[in-house]
Order: C-alpha cells, then structure tokens, then sequence
C-alpha cells in the first residue's frame, strides 16, 4: 500500500466497470440508486465520496471542498454495472423481487436495469447451504471455473468499452473456514483448484480472477476470501489494491460509534447483548449455523479490539458479549437490531444503555458499495496495490498487514481515511494538535 506524498494519479478517463457478485438485494439498491441519482431522483445520502468534505490545511484556511471536487474520482455517469447471479433474473427484475426500493422508484429507472442481466454463477451448495439456483457455471475443476470468470471479464470489458475494472463481493455468507495449507502460496492454491480441494471456496476463485485479470477487489463479506498468503501474494504481484471484509452497517456500525465514546471516558462494561431480526436472503443464508458461525465471528471481534482489555482491565476485563441473529422472513430487508448494555462509572455504579436500531440493510450497505468502487479505482491509478487499510472505515472486520491488529474505533478509520487522500494529494496530515493557533 505504500505511496509517496503528492502521488502521481493517472486520470479518471473513460468508463469503470463495477463488477459485482451477487445480483441481490445489496447490488440491485446500489445499482437502482446510482441511475436514479444520475437521473436527479434522489440524493447520494451516505456516499462520503458524494456527500463528504474534507478539511484542508488550517482551521483558519477555510478550505473544506467536497472529496468529489478535489479527488480524482470516476463520474457517476461513466459507471457501467455487471454482475454474476445463481438466479437469470435481469436487475430490475432482481431489485422487486427483493423489495427494498419503492416501485414507483424502480419503474423511473426500469431501462437501464432491465439490460443487466447476470452472467452465470460460480458456486457450490457445500458453502452456502440455504441458496440454490440453476444460472451456475460447470467445469471439470475450480481452475477452469476461474478461467471461465477470467473470460468474462475480458469479455465484458471489451463489450461495454471499459478502462478500468473492480470487483466487489456482494454474494451471501459463505461457511465458516480457516486458513489450510494449499493456501500458502500460489503454488499450492492453483494446485488445490485443479484438485477441487474443499479449502477453495467459491470466493476465493472469483478473487483469484479478478487479481489475475489485474482488477481490484473488495470483500463485502466476512468469507475467508482473499485474506490468505496465496491471494496477497498475488495481488502484489499483479500491482492489484484489495480490501475488506464485511460491509460494516446495521448493528455493527453503532458498536464502532458507540464502544469508543464509552472508552474515551474511561466507563466499564458488564456485558453487550446483541440480537438481530432480519427476513432477506441474507437472513436465511445466515440461518444455517455453519454461514452463522462466519459473520459471528466478524461480529465479535469489534468490541475486543476497540475496548482493549489487556489494556485496561479494571473496565473492560471478562466483559459479556453475546450476539444473536434470527431470520424471521416478515421483515424483509428491514433488519431490527436491539442492543442491552451493562456499564458501569463512577465507584462502580451500574448503569444501562438500550438501542433499538430498525435499519433498512441494504439502503446502509449501497453507499458503501459505491464509495469502495470509486475508491478502489482511485487506489489502482495511484498505484496503491495490496491491502487498502485506509478503507477500513467501511468494513467489520478489516484486512491489515500481517501481524497488525485491525483498527475499528470508527473515528480512528475516518480520520486515516482522509489522511490517506491528503497525502496522495500532497497535502499536510491533520493532526489536530493546532499548537499553531496559540502561538
């Protein structure tokens, strides 16, 4: 990931490709919602890339333009969506059958929509127990299926006249995984794919094709994906910029606001019970333990990492942390989180702390999805290649340097976040130690 300050950015010329996999809930909200932006429809709330500012030099500068204004980023307007899905159904057809955007809404953009339709699919029931769908590849292992994905993506490129590609994993939960052996090199993952060794999820081979087609990628999901020596290995090879993994939205998003505000004024905690409903695809993947066990152990690690309580155990030592997730198909796409906190202040008095957070998944998860395009893109023109840990802003779980503890204090993320862009923009970091206004 290293980068000198001032870096040379190549131009965002022409059209970028956003490859997504999974043509689900997730993919449809951010795809319908980009053409209706682009359409004037709606505002681009929850894109920082649309929407943020960033502050540049001193206080007294008053310089705070929009990232969009000074950051090279791709238009808008010169996106082109694809997809692979284990279902034929078009975008417009995907986005209502999923019913998290208004019809009336779909119907505005219903054009554009109807003309994506998903290549097919790779995958494999083993990993996600709950889905099945007849629009799947077939091939004699996983390395000829990832050579039929690397095919689709020279061919999308070459048919809708792209620059530049990323991909970004928008598929469901895949089971539960740890790191193998045939993982340790790309010797051996290669070896494992002709093999059709069961350490090689579906995945990891479509990273694999990205990575090899020099295209970076993002893991929108908490899989052991492209996390693994082989996969790293590879992308530093091919110059490729990757992050992840697991968007960071519902339950999660209020742990990372919540939790740090707690430690910054030294209160203790008892215990964090978490629960969560949630009727969409996702809730019914996430209903098969083996799937369940994957995003729990995303889930769990925030706190840990944020509250430190190797560091501070008088407050934070043997804390309770539970978390639940039910799939309950009335509720759709409108997830409801509740959360019951036992802290503790002052001499050890016990206090409490309820939320009861009724999101809409995907409506938190299609900026995130459009602001690691647009910014996965900046990092490959600016030669950024590897881990991206400056996108850990988005993700539950995110990818670091080997033996380095992930940061998940979201205030922590934003900040690295934007003094990553002023560096590359050769702009000072900001500190905010500002010794130089009482000088």
């Amino acid at each position: 990931m290293p980068v000198k300050k001032g870096a040379e950015i190549a131009p965002a010329e022409g059209k970028l490709g956003v490859l997504l996999v999974g043509l689900g809930a997730v993919s449809t909200t951010f795809i319908a919602g980009v053409e209706a932006i682009k359409q004037g429809l709606a505002d681009p709330v929850g894109s920082l890339t649309q929407m943020g500012t960033i502050r540049l030099g001193k206080r007294t500068d008053n310089r705070v333009p929009k990232i969009k204004d000074i950051v090279p980023l791709a238009d808008l307007n010169d996106l082109v969506f694809g997809a692979w899905d284990i279902f034929p159904d078009s975008a417009y057809e995907a986005a209502m059958h999923a019913g998290v955007l208004e019809k009336d809404l779909l119907n505005k953009v219903k054009k554009p929509l109807q003309k994506i339709k998903p290549m097919k699919a790779v995958f494999d029931q083993t990993y996600v127990k709950r889905l099945s769908g007849e629009n799947v590849k077939q091939g004699k292992n996983k390395l000829v299926l990832a050579k039929q994905l690397i095919d689709d993506i020279a061919e999308f490129k070459r048919k809708h006249k792209c620059d530049r590609l990323v991909m970004i994993w928008a598929a469901s939960t895949e089971i539960f995984m740890k790191q193998h052996a045939v993982h340790r090199n790309l010797q051996s993952f290669e070896q494992a794919m002709r093999e059709n060794h069961k350490a090689i999820a579906p995945s990891m081979v479509y990273a694999y094709a990205a990575l090899k087609s020099g295209i970076p990628f993002a893991n929108g999901a908490p899989n052991l994906t492209v996390d693994i020596p082989a996969l790293m290995d590879l992308a530093n090879q091919q110059g490729a910029a990757v992050c992840g993994k697991d968007f960071k939205t519902g339950q999660t998003l209020m742990k990372t606001i919540l939790a740090p505000g707690l430690k910054s004024r030294m209160l203790g905690l008892h215990g964090w019970y978490s629960t969560n409903i949630l009727g969409n695809r996702d809730g019914e993947v996430l209903d098969d333990p083996d799937s369940f066990k994957t995003k729990e152990e995303s889930k769990l690690s925030v706190l840990e990492y944020i509250l430190q309580p190797e560091v501070y155990p008088q407050l934070y030592k043997d804390f309770s942390h539970v978390v639940r997730i039910n799939y309950y198909p009335p509720r759709g796409d409108n997830k409801e989180g509740w959360d019951n906190i036992d802290i503790f202040g002052w001499l050890g008095y016990k206090m409490q702390i309820k939320i009861d957070f009724l999101c809409r998944d995907s409506i938190l998860a299609a900026p995130i999805v459009l602001d690691l395009a647009l910014f996965l893109d900046l990092a490959q023109r600016t030669k950024m290649k590897g881990v991206q840990e400056w996108l850990s802003f988005y993700f539950k779980s995110p990818m670091t340097a080997p033996g380095l503890y992930p940061e998940h204090d979201i205030f922590i993320q934003l900040m690295k976040l934007k003094n990553t862009l002023r560096h590359v923009l050769g702009e000072d970091l900001i500190t905010h130690l500002g010794t130089e206004y009482y000088d």
